[in-house]
């Protein structure tokens, strides 16, 4: 009789524990809101303005309240003032916005009032570590989810707090991502958010260091938050240029013309050990130059990159210098196709220099190098000249300038024999 009723328990404990679960459920949908109650006890003693206090009370209140458990309730409060409801729409249960949240800034919106409100952010965090990831990883991309929803002051008030963040290193660009949805950027609002994080974050920090926070939270293509009628880059150029941040435009110009670059010198290295011949290797490029056009002085540049990591070294240094001139002069009618003027005659001399300063093999090469380049009409001597006396780059200058000059005089010497027969 007693294995009876021992076997009879697992089924009412069974039924207690469902009964028991039910309830906790219920219960938890009105935990967020006993947080925020139990939080705002501790913020409406600060006066408005004392960051100081909001950011004593906040550290002190999380040693009783939950804020790991309740991370995106908390930054709900914190962040836009209030709890939300999926779709973005703030909680109806009557209670008033937090005494404390970056939505209660002055307006007009002022960068420095804000950093106020971030810096206590970044003290929480810094008291509370675990409370980045959750800031970064949930409560940022959900909430910036719903700017297209805000009184445009709002969405600034959010967008310049979220950029100086960014800029100070407490969240990573990974957040971002969460503005590239459909919704957002029909209609320029994410384009409209990322300009103000944008100039927020450059207030504070160079636009490489930029470059650096957006290449390691993985944000690679700024063009997809622009609606899709908008994704060129003569867009993207114009709108930052307009919204007074021409250091965006000029830096993704020169990351475009990186990934350009890239592909014409792997073309280059596959056409010629294919052995395919040198007009179809002209054409290819200048298709390349129609699709994606490079600045000239670029594209000579990237040519002769793509051209002369072709050469097969020999393993014997002595072999090198003659193995470079003749390997140069062969594939010299490709360069001077492309060697339109003193601009790019003078970029493919800088071009020879900087690769004979990285690649030492063939250093004591270079002024025989600008001989046969020079005898096959790849550059003037009016374009060495001007390269030794202003025009080269700081790579082993003085060596290059040194080791160049003999040519140097022997093409002055020429030139003015040749202005007194003229005379």
């Amino acid at each position: 009789m007693s294995q009876q009723s021992t076997a009879a328990k697992p089924s009412l404990q069974g039924v207690r524990i469902k009964a028991r679960k039910g309830a906790v459920k219920a219960h938890a949908k009105r935990e967020p809101s006993v947080f925020r109650d139990q939080l705002y006890k501790h913020l409406e003693t600060v006066p408005a303005g004392d960051f100081e206090g909001f950011t004593n009370k906040l550290v002190q209140a999380g040693s009783t309240l939950e804020y790991l458990k309740y991370a995106d309730a908390l930054f709900e409060i914190l962040l836009v003032g209030g709890l939300l409801q999926p779709g973005g729409s703030y909680l109806d249960d009557g209670a008033p916005s937090s005494p404390f949240s970056i939505f209660n800034a002055k307006e007009p919106v002022d960068v420095v009032e804000i950093k106020k409100y971030v810096e206590v952010l970044n003290n929480l965090s810094r008291r509370y570590k675990y409370l980045q990831r959750p800031l970064e990883e949930t409560s940022l991309p959900g909430l910036m989810q719903y700017t297209n929803r805000w009184p445009d002051v709002q969405r600034e008030k959010l967008s310049v707090a979220v950029g100086l963040m960014l800029a100070q290193g407490l969240i990573g660009a990974g957040c971002l991502q969460s503005l590239t949805k459909d919704h957002l950027v029909k209609n320029d609002v994410s384009i409209g958010v990322i300009t103000m994080i944008f100039r927020a974050y450059l207030a504070d920090q160079s636009i490489d260091h930029l470059a650096t926070t957006l290449r390691k939270g993985g944000i690679k293509d700024l063009l997809a938050y622009f609606p899709p009628n908008k994704r060129q880059d003569k867009a993207l150029d114009e709108h930052f240029r307009s919204a007074g941040l021409p250091q965006v435009a000029e830096w993704w110009t020169k990351r475009q013309y990186a990934a350009v670059k890239e592909g014409i010198i792997s073309t280059l290295k596959e056409m010629l050990s294919n052995e395919e011949g040198h007009a179809e290797i002209i054409s290819a490029i200048k298709s390349k130059q129609t699709d994606s056009p490079l600045p000239e002085t670029e594209l000579v540049s990237c040519i002769w990159q793509g051209l002369v990591s072709s050469i097969e070294w020999s393993a014997r240094q002595d072999q090198n210098e003659a193995l470079a001139l003749r390997e140069i002069g062969a594939f010299s009618d490709i360069l001077v196709t492309f060697c339109n003027g003193p601009k790019t005659e003078v970029a493919l001399i800088n071009a020879v220099q900087v690769y004979c300063y990285e690649d030492t093999r063939i250093i004591k090469a270079f002024p025989q190098i600008l001989k046969v380049l020079y005898n096959k009409d790849c550059i003037s001597d009016q374009a060495i000249i001007y390269w030794h006396q202003k025009g080269s780059k700081s790579q082993g200058r003085q060596h290059f300038l040194n080791a160049s000059q003999p040519l140097v005089k022997f093409l002055q010497e020429q030139d003015s024999d040749e202005e007194e027969e003229e005379e």
